[in-house]
Formats: C-alpha cells, sequence, structure tokens
C-alpha cells in the first residue's frame, strides 16, 4: 500500500523538543527527523502558556518556518478553553473568549484554534472570518466549529439525553473530527463507534504526542506541571493523562492491525488545510510497516 506522507496537525512535540519552549534550531532538526519517519508536514501546537511565552513561541515556530517547508501554521490548544475540562492545561492561563483578549496574541501564522464553543464572546466568528480552523475542544459545547479537538477526551460524553460535544462531534457530517487511536486515549468500541458515525472524509487522525514521545526522558515539566512516563502512557501526579507517546505512523500501524485504517484518512488533513500534496510517499507493507519513504 502507498499513501501520502502523513500530515499532523495536533502535537506538541516529540524527541525531547517542546513547541512551548524549543529553539528555531530544535524545531527545523526535529523536522528532518519526523520526514524521516513518514511525517511531512505538521502544525506546532502550543498548550496554554501565558501570553508573553506563546507570542515568544509563535515567533520562534514562524522563523523555524522560514527554514523548513515541513511547518503549515500553528495549532493554538488553550488559552480559551473552559475549566471544566481543562486536562493538564493550567486554568492560571485561560482568557475570556474575545476578540480583544486574541488580539493580545493574533498572528497570521495561527492556523487552527482549539476552544470552548459555549464560552465564546465573539471570537468564533472573528476567526471564521479570518478561515482560521476553530475546533472545539476542552469544552462542554460545540457551536459553529469546523471541527473537533481529540474526539471524546476532554469534552463532554455521549449521552441519550440532551446534547454533548461528543455526541455533536459525531452525528455532525459536515464538521472534521480528531481522533487520538494511540490504544490508550480512546477503547476499541469508542474507536468503532467513531468509524461508523464519521464520513469517512472528516477523520483526521491526530497524535497529540508530547515532548517526551520518542526520547530518554521518564519525567518532564509539560503545561506547567511534573509529567511522568511510565514506558506506556505519560500522565501527570493525579492520574491525568497528558498526551500521546506515540507518533502517527505508529498509531497507523496499531490501527492497521485492528482492521479500522483507510487510507482516506491521511488524504483528509490535506484537504482540511487545502495542503498541496508533499512530492513524496511511504509505501507500507501487509502489517503497516513502513517499507519505504521517498
Amino acid at each position: 500500500m502507498k499513501t501520502k506522507l502523513i500530515v499532523e496537525q495536533h502535537f506538541h512535540g516529540a524527541y525531547g523538543v517542546d513547541f512551548n519552549k524549543a529553539s528555531v534550531n530544535e524545531i527545523v532538526n526535529l523536522a528532518e527527523k519526523l520526514r524521516k519517519i513518514g511525517i511531512g508536514k505538521f502544525f506546532p501546537t502550543l498548550v496554554t502558556d501565558s501570553v508573553e511565552n506563546t507570542k515568544r513561541q509563535i515567533s520562534v515556530i514562524k522563523e523555524a518556518a522560514k527554514k523548513t517547508k515541513s511547518i503549515m501554521g500553528i495549532h493554538l490548544e488553550g488559552i480559551f478553553i473552559n475549566p471544566e475540562k481543562k486536562g493538564i492545561h493550567n486554568p492560571e492561563h485561560f482568557l475570556p473568549l474575545t476578540v480583544d483578549n486574541y488580539r493580545l496574541l493574533e498572528d497570521d501564522f495561527i492556523k487552527i484554534v482549539t476552544l470552548a464553543p459555549e464560552l465564546d464572546e465573539g471570537l468564533i466568528d472573528y476567526l471564521r472570518e479570518k478561515n482560521i480552523k476553530v475546533q472545539a475542544g476542552h469544552c462542554v459545547g460545540f457551536g459553529n466549529v469546523n471541527g473537533a479537538t481529540h474526539t471524546f477526551n476532554a469534552m463532554s460524553g455521549i449521552t441519550h439525553r440532551g446534547t454533548s460535544t461528543a455526541l455533536s462531534a459525531l452525528i455532525s457530517d459536515n464538521v472534521y473530527a480528531e481522533i487520538i487511536a494511540d490504544g490508550i486515549h480512546v477503547s476499541d468500541d469508542a474507536l468503532k463507534l467513531f468509524f461508523k458515525a464519521k464520513p469517512e472524509d472528516k477523520v483526521i487522525l491526530i497524535s497529540d504526542a508530547l515532548p517526551i514521545t520518542y526520547s530518554n526522558l521518564r519525567e518532564t515539566i509539560f503545561a506547567d506541571s511534573k509529567i511522568y512516563y511510565d514506558g506506556n502512557k505519560a500522565t501527570s501526579k493525579d492520574g491525568t493523562i497528558a498526551g500521546s507517546t506515540k507518533l502517527l505512523p505508529e498509531i497507523i500501524k496499531i490501527l492497521g492491525k485492528k482492521g479500522m485504517f483507510n487510507p482516506k484518512f491521511i488524504e483528509n488533513t490535506y484537504t482540511y488545510h487545502n495542503i498541496e500534496p508533499d512530492e513524496g510517499e511511504i509505501e507500507w507493507d501487509d502489517e503497516f510497516n513502513i517499507i519505504k519513504i521517498s
């Protein structure tokens, strides 16, 4: 089987590189490593941080993008989310969802914003007018969004009475939905439901990988919290899952072995962002191991 190179639209780093702290050279070197495992393009994702630090890292990522063709823009996850579904994010940095607050860190390189629609004070319309992808995540609402961030995780779950974020993500055929299929964040039964409910052209595979991924680290500071990696999953001290420790090529292998992978899933992220296909491609064997990357 041959596919396009992978586009990763939601991850916080890998190989010890943290997008909230990294230098230009660290990000460029990471891009080279990612290309060697089949990730041709990506959106560095910034976890909730102070406005000052967020602005600094936006500038760093923009400089790195001048040195590699892999970086498509920034995914801003956090700052505008619901404290009730904060996950690992630090609520001390949260801001109301106003245009004025967004302008404190606004930059044309921000291409995706994850936010809580139920707390919106005019920000969603502003972002959509600028063709920024707005995604419901770390929230209990839905609203006028382009996508759902890591479906099932850090959002109100499926209910048979009333509405919820997860339920809206599943039944809204025109909305893209991210999913972390690493075998830890979402059960196999929930994955089966997700793939049955969502049109195949609206599925976005993500890793939500942490900087600790594919490194020698067993603990680190991420989102102002100490994160512990036990060789399988990464959690905070209280047991909250902090993100994935696998990148998309490995996740695709996991899905493939379960009979749940569709090559269309790789194409969808290109379509979602209107990205021109990379010249390269990936060749996979029957066990979903990568044979060749060209």
